[in-house]
């Protein structure tokens, strides 16, 4: 299985635990019994932040043209979860990805916020095993291919909350998950957004990515009225 996968990735683990850490389910911990920290969520994390890190590198010097909000909009459209889904099937991530049995017989396989996620906890596990020049190459080899491809970009709330906001400063928005509820093969997230210290809102979403979507949505309509 980690031959083949890692074949795929065009990368080998110098540890090949980090690999079935990094494709273990919460679902699997859960049926199986096992210690929560058996589960690929703090991999995906860190994935996340590697990966955002090198997407933003990428097109800084892919487009040394481009405004900060473009770039901001470009980036937030090739890591969200409908991008990193289609990534993770072009490399066959779903057939490796150990599942419990009720998430496996409800499609969990080929969810996006499942292979999203997935791929990101593979990009932590490299950083983590190889370094982030190792992280940065799966990246490239991904990204190269699509970047200039036009589609049709996912609404992005976060992306226009953090342009209202930073119009009277600098500060970031953050996004903090409050609330897990449901058994591992079927939960939902709520997500709360805050910036400066003032809760703006909080969403619901069955994927970490998706809850602070309808968090910033719920904002947006906020300081829309406030503004009005």
């Amino acid at each position: 299985m980690s031959d083949r996968l890692q074949t795929n990735l065009g990368y080998t683990f110098g540890r090949h635990t980090l690999l079935k850490h990094a494709v273990t389910h919460s679902s699997f911990v859960h049926e199986q019994k096992l210690d929560a920290s058996e589960s690929n969520e703090r991999l995906e994390f860190l994935g996340d932040a590697v990966l955002e890190l090198c997407i933003s590198d990428f097109l800084y010097h892919r487009y040394p043209d481009m405004s900060e909000g473009d770039m901001t909009k470009k980036r937030a459209a090739l890591v969200c979860e409908t991008t990193l889904a289609s990534l993770a099937r072009s490399l066959g991530v779903g057939e490796f990805i150990l599942l419990g049995q009720g998430e496996a017989s409800e499609g969990g396989r080929e969810k996006d916020s499942i292979l999203s996620d997935v791929l990101e906890s593979i990009l932590g596990a490299i950083f983590l095993d190889g370094g982030i020049e190792e992280a940065r190459a799966l990246v490239l080899r991904l990204y190269e291919p699509i970047a200039d491809k036009p589609g049709r970009q996912a609404k992005d709330y976060k992306s226009t909350l953090q342009e209202i906001l930073q119009r009277n400063g600098t500060e970031t928005a953050t996004y903090t998950i409050i609330r897990e509820e449901g058994p591992p093969h079927k939960k939902t997230f709520t997500a709360q957004v805050s910036h400066k210290g003032k809760k703006l809102g909080t969403g619901i979403g069955a994927s970490k990515k998706l809850a602070e979507q309808e968090a910033a949505k719920v904002a947006l309509g906020k300081v829309a009225n406030a503004s009005a």
